[in-house]
């Protein structure tokens, strides 16, 4: 039997996939990457053993995935489409990375994943391990299985008793992990449906939230958050408290029809209560240390760089140089910034910094003001000298 290593969540494709390897004569070594779905993952470890894996290996990574995915992707303030805050595509690269590891350490010539052929996850798992180790052979069970449907696929598993989570009432597809929470499928494929309020788990209802607005103040550190409320955390308990507040007070929902990388739109739910805090935060904070030049031009990197993430390309070498742009511009990106999160709102109500670049005595209109608006008049003039006819 030949080795090949799952990516494996312990969801429907995955949960199929060990079943469908094995009688096509696979010796499947299940891969759980914990990166903070806060799963039980000793329950998923028994159900991969049960399926017929040979073999499970569980890896925390909640800590890499902050520290070198998702903060640099706050330091370029990388937004997909200017809505989606990569939570999910993420997290897919540093999968793939840990599973080119283990199957160098398993002597495993194939890898294999759980991702359709209409999505574009199997375009980052695939690209990044191409790009890792281009002699290991990749398989995606989902492109090539008999199942048209997930009905289809619950059939199965139930035929084969293969314990799974979803139901023919409820097949939403769902990500989830630290930084964020991706929900589609069954009635969100039809973009004029509301989104139903039980497949959110991260925020509450808007309408249900607090009636009295939450204050917080995040404090950055060349660009990374490092203070909750004055006080210091790690990466991870900021983003878990930051999650805790925004969600409760309904921050942090997006709806959204994207164009995939494959070439079709779908509508996608997301929440990513603490992301969009921190983004927030981070953007007003910018707009204060940040001078002219530097901030537009930086906003077309940005996009770019959100691009680059969302597309699978992680590893590539204007991913990695763009690294280095973004951390020069984030070495003055200190500071603290307080927001009022209130019903869904995250609104910035004040930010300051040792290097901001804000001057009080030329912005004002009061007494304190030293700014010489007589120069006003020449520097008008030679402005729009080359449009003088």
């Amino acid at each position: 039997m030949k080795k090949i290593v799952l990516a494996y969540s312990g969801g429907l494709d995955t949960s199929c996939a060990i079943k469908w390897l094995k009688d096509r004569n696979y010796d499947v070594i299940a891969f759980i990457a914990d990166v903070g779905q806060k799963d039980d993952y000793q329950t998923i470890k028994k159900r991969a053993m049960n399926t017929g894996a040979s073999k499970v290996y569980v890896v925390n990574m909640q800590k890499e995935f902050l520290t070198d995915y998702v903060f640099p992707t706050i330091k370029a303030n990388a937004i997909y489409e200017n809505k989606y805050l990569l939570a999910t595509a993420l997290s897919r690269p540093l999968i793939a990375k840990h599973q080119v590891a283990i199957a160098h350490k398993e002597n495993a010539k194939t890898v294999a994943h759980g991702c359709t052929g209409k999505g574009n996850d199997q375009v980052r798992f695939e690209t990044t391990v191409t790009l890792l180790d281009p002699k290991l052979e990749q398989i995606a069970p989902v492109r090539e299985w008999e199942f048209k449907t997930r009905e289809q696929e619950i059939d199965y598993a139930r035929e084969n008793k293969i314990p799974i989570d979803v139901t023919k009432k409820r097949p939403y597809s769902i990500d989830k992990n630290l930084y964020g929470r991706a929900i589609e499928c069954g009635v969100l494929e039809d973009p004029w449906q509301e989104p139903p309020e039980e497949i959110y788990q991260m925020t509450k209802s808007p309408q249900n939230a607090p009636d009295k607005p939450t204050y917080i103040e995040i404090d950055f550190v060349q660009g990374i958050p490092a203070k909750i409320n004055k006080k210091a955390h790690t990466p991870i308990a900021i983003i878990d408290k930051l999650n805790e507040i925004a969600g409760k007070n309904g921050v942090g929902r997006v709806d959204m029809v994207e164009n995939r990388l494959v070439g079709i739109k779908s509508r996608e739910i997301y929440e990513n209560p603490a992301g969009t805090t921190i983004f927030i935060a981070h953007q007003a904070l910018e707009d204060l240390v940040l001078d002219r030049e530097t901030a537009h031009f930086k906003q077309a990197f940005s996009r770019k760089y959100a691009e680059l993430t969302y597309y699978g390309l992680w590893e590539t070498p204007l991913k990695k140089q763009l690294d280095a742009y973004f951390d020069k511009i984030q070495e003055r990106v200190s500071g603290t910034v307080r927001l009022k999160v209130y019903k869904g709102n995250c609104v910035v109500v004040g930010r300051k910094s040792k290097y901001s670049r804000y001057k009080e005595e030329l912005a004002t209109y009061g007494y304190k003001d030293v700014f010489d608006q007589k120069l006003a008049e020449g520097f008008i003039r030679l402005w729009g000298l080359p449009f003088t006819k």
